[in-house]
């Protein structure tokens, strides 16, 4: 299972086994780091009840509840990390499912990631995407 992580959890878990390369770590020890090659910032969105229960591209049934997302190029199994950059807040999740079809963003996670990045309310909001394994 994912797991939801504080910004100075978040510290640690990219410097032990971040990004795969180096990052300037910030002023304070609450916001997350500016810098950090292999990371990916772009926009998100997040997927819920229409998708619940179809198949997804590794064979999964979708569970809005499970801390998964999609994305169009990273192998089916990768775990990553997921910052709002707009609150600081991250959480990880297993990439399952292809996606997102819409042009301009970067990763759709399920509604249960959505809402540990407090971002359920939002349609788009701005991330970063950290390879954890």
């Amino acid at each position: 299972m994912g797991r939801i992580v504080t910004a100075a959890a978040l510290l640690g878990t990219l410097a032990v086994a971040g990004c795969g390369g180096s990052y300037r770590p910030p002023q304070t020890a609450s916001a997350p780091p500016t810098e950090c090659s292999g990371c990916t910032e772009g926009m998100a969105t997040w997927y819920g009840a229409r998708a619940h229960g179809n198949r997804t591209a590794n064979g999964d049934r979708f569970d809005r509840n499970a801390l998964t997302a999609a994305h169009r190029t990273l192998p089916l199994g990768t775990r990553v990390l997921v910052t709002n950059l707009g609150n600081g807040r991250a959480v990880e999740v297993r990439i399952n499912d292809r996606g997102p079809a819409v042009a301009g963003r970067i990763i759709d996670v399920s509604y249960a990631a959505a809402r540990a990045l407090g971002a359920a309310g939002d349609g788009v909001f701005r991330v970063r995407i950290a390879v954890l394994e």
